[in-house]
């Protein structure tokens, strides 16, 4: 076990390309936290820009104290014995689960009630939203980056790939997780904040059938999936894809509930909007926030 000063390893909760995270108990009011160790070469040229970038972000998002990101309580460094390393830990609240262990935890034949849907898919588009107002593209969303507390309250968490947009950002590294990346990633297009609302749209729809919408074994089989849904695209709609369309079969547009028999009327025409095509047709998070979807009665 571990010992981080003020901080008790207690258990691995994750572990990633960007670091290690424990769960570890406060020794100093005996609360728990999540500790993201990062090792970092002090021979390198400093500490990796994601990891700078997330602290930037969350330190300068905490002061808002928005009720849908994870707080950022501290950043502790230390010198490793050996190897000349340095470790950093940022410490961030705990929260019990993320909605991925939550939807892999239900029974088969346990659906997620449609008002427990319609309140997590606010909580979701609430911060979005936040983030867009700030500048700030998540660039991660799936369903492990979405931490559910005891009380049922969803928090957007890993920063990592975060970042602060211009209107259009040129595809600078692979971001976001496949099955949730948006297609103007897959085709190498410039993107904007059209990105989250892709990836919050498959969440959404996951939340629904509870299995992954789009669940492609590669980047060319992951968008044949996607084109079942939107239908192959024109040329004439992406005039510098470096990827080859001929490959893919021509297909139909669908609706959502076609894939997803479970959704209502209003379901269906959040999703649709949410996971258009062309990144200009899709529904800003404020806009996501106003349709009808959100005003029906739960059923």
């Amino acid at each position: 076990m571990e010992d981080f000063g003020d901080f008790r390893d207690l258990d691995v909760i994750g572990n990633g390309a960007y670091g290690i995270v424990y769960r570890a108990r406060d020794q100093t009011n005996g609360t728990y936290v999540a500790l993201k160790k990062i090792r970092i070469s002090i021979l390198s040229d400093g500490i990796p820009m994601t990891t700078l970038r997330e602290i930037s972000l969350l330190k300068n998002l905490d002061s808002y104290n928005h009720p849908h990101i994870v707080k950022l309580l501290d950043v502790i460094h230390r010198r490793a014995e050996r190897d000349n390393m340095l470790e950093l830990y940022l410490v961030f609240e705990y929260l019990e689960r993320d909605l991925a262990d939550y939807i892999s935890h239900l029974p088969t034949s346990t659906i997620i009630p449609t008002h427990q849907i319609q309140r997590l898919s606010r909580e979701l588009l609430n911060g979005i939203d936040f983030l867009h107002s700030h500048r700030i593209i998540h660039r991660d969303l799936k369903p492990s980056n979405l931490l559910i507390a005891s009380d049922g309250t969803l928090k957007i968490a890993d920063f990592g790939l975060a970042k602060s947009y211009d209107f259009e950002m040129r595809l600078t590294s692979v971001v976001v997780t496949l099955w949730y990346r948006s297609p103007e990633i897959l085709l190498c297009q410039s993107y904007n904040s059209g990105v989250d609302i892709w990836s919050a749209g498959c969440i959404i729809a996951e939340m629904y059938a509870k299995r992954a919408l789009f669940p492609g074994s590669s980047e060319g089989n992951q968008l044949g999936k996607i084109f079942e849904l939107t239908g192959k695209p024109n040329i004439e709609d992406w005039p510098n894809c470096s990827v080859d369309l001929d490959q893919f079969l021509m297909t139909i547009p669908c609706e959502p509930r076609q894939l997803i028999p479970r959704l209502d009327d209003f379901a269906n025409d959040l999703l649709k909007n949410m996971l258009a095509l062309l990144p200009q047709n899709r529904l800003s998070a404020s806009t996501c926030l106003q349709h009808p979807y959100f005003n029906q009665e739960p059923l």
